[in-house]
């Protein structure tokens, strides 16, 4: 009898080592997503710091100029609310989304594409001012991402590398930007908002990473 009961506590407790490995991995990592949710971050454009929420989530508070990490929730529509300010979104299966809190303006919701690539480096550039802008190296000399209208966004995979880049209207240059380094399977995001007289760009490089 004893030789039957060893192969079934044996078995009863490798279960409860299974367990308690996956809560340990579930309270490192967090849950996982349910095929079909859809994924949301918050960009503060603003002055002061700023938290969010979309349907039943509560999105972190973000210092100005930056942003919190992804969050993700069931797709269809949601309330998206910061302080006072609301408006209804509506978000599909498996899309990435930034929510923009716009000082003075209404909240933006932008559709933020996740980057599959792994050789290369993703460099987005979110254009929410009121001017079509061209990225450019910072001598002007060579194109990155071309003619971005307003509320749009433009892509480039482009190889890892430290840059110097500049904001062009055409061939005038609008304004110099600090060099980022551009990793390899990595989406760094340039938010650019303001108005033509006086556009504040910053880079953003926490943007979802897909398996």
């Amino acid at each position: 009898m004893s030789r039957k009961i060893f192969p079934i506590v044996t078995l009863l407790l490798s279960g409860c080592f299974v367990l308690s490995a996956q809560a340990n991995d579930a309270a490192l990592y967090g849950p996982a997503a349910p095929k079909g949710s859809a994924f949301v971050r918050l960009y503060n454009a603003g002055s002061q710091d700023v938290d969010a929420n979309i349907g039943n989530i509560h999105l972190e508070t973000t210092t100005p100029q930056d942003s919190s990490d992804f969050s993700f929730l069931p797709n269809g529509s949601h309330s998206a609310k910061i302080g006072e300010q609301s408006i209804t979104v509506q978000l599909e299966p498996e899309h990435y989304y930034t929510l923009v809190n716009l000082p003075g303006k209404q909240l933006t919701l932008v559709e933020d594409p996740p980057f599959k690539g792994r050789q290369k480096a993703l460099l987005r550039v979110q254009n929410l001012s009121d001017v079509s802008l061209t990225l450019k190296t910072a001598d002007g000399k060579t194109i990155v991402v071309e003619n971005v209208a307003p509320q749009g966004h433009g892509d480039r995979e482009i190889n890892p590398v430290k840059v110097n880049l500049a904001l062009f209207d055409g061939e005038r240059k609008v304004v110099d930007l600090p060099a980022v380094a551009l990793e390899r399977g990595e989406v760094t995001c340039l938010f650019v908002t303001g108005n033509n007289n006086r556009l504040v760009p910053v880079w953003v490089k926490r943007t979802h990473k897909a398996d």
